[in-house]
């Protein structure tokens, strides 16, 4: 276990809780960056939005997960936002107490770090795979990631509206619901509303490494 007694009775010291459900903002991007935000169960998009310019969807996180990670050195203006894709509860913990976790204790330092470096080589994958697939590997990669690292099944129900699933990838909303529709009668999927089967995980994936 990373945190000792000792420091769980620090962390609990500067740590408030607090339950969102589907929709509310967790943190947005400007704000001050007065605490670190751990995601203690649920799911979220990490995304950024420039006034007047559509959303960019980053990254779907689940918990247990830390947020804001990214602006906790240098500035203390939060850089990204986060809103929740499900009831989340989170926890604000003070950046103070934090910092003083992360100077007093290696092997938790040690972890923060592996996730700072997830977090980088996600976005890196993403930017690359948005340059360099077509919509098909596109769309195969988002709902391949949705089930095996969210969900952990191949029947779930998509966090996400059309439109959303389009900022995730980068491309229309049009485009988006044709290649659904394209999967469905070609057999990969079976869909309902929201809820998504994949029936052919082996050609999902086949499509993902060539598209």
């Amino acid at each position: 276990m990373a945190l000792s007694e000792a420091d769980l009775q620090l962390l609990s010291s500067g740590c408030r809780e607090a339950k969102l459900v589907k929709g509310e903002t967790i943190l947005s991007a400007g704000s001050d960056a007065s605490h670190i935000i751990y995601l203690r169960s649920g799911i979220a998009k990490e995304y950024h939005q420039q006034q007047g310019q559509q959303e960019h969807i980053l990254q779907i996180v689940k918990g247990p997960t830390y947020l804001g990670l990214l602006s906790f050195s240098g500035d203390i203006v939060n850089h990204l936002s986060y809103s929740a894709l499900s009831d989340v509860t989170i926890c604000f913990i003070d950046r103070e107490v934090f910092k003083s976790l992360l100077l007093n204790n290696g092997e938790f330092s040690s972890l923060i770090l592996e996730t700072v470096c997830k977090d980088s080589l996600n976005h890196y994958h993403n930017f690359v795979n948005q340059h360099q697939k077509n919509i098909h590997g596109k769309l195969a990669d988002a709902l391949l990631f949705l089930s095996k690292q969210i969900f952990e099944s191949n029947e779930f129900i998509l966090p996400l509206n059309r439109l959303e699933i389009s900022f995730l990838i980068g491309t229309s909303r049009e485009s988006v619901s044709k290649q659904i529709r394209t999967y469905e009668r070609e057999g990969l999927l079976k869909i309902d509303g929201r809820k998504i089967i994949i029936l052919d995980i082996d050609t999902l994936e086949r499509i993902s490494r060539f598209g």
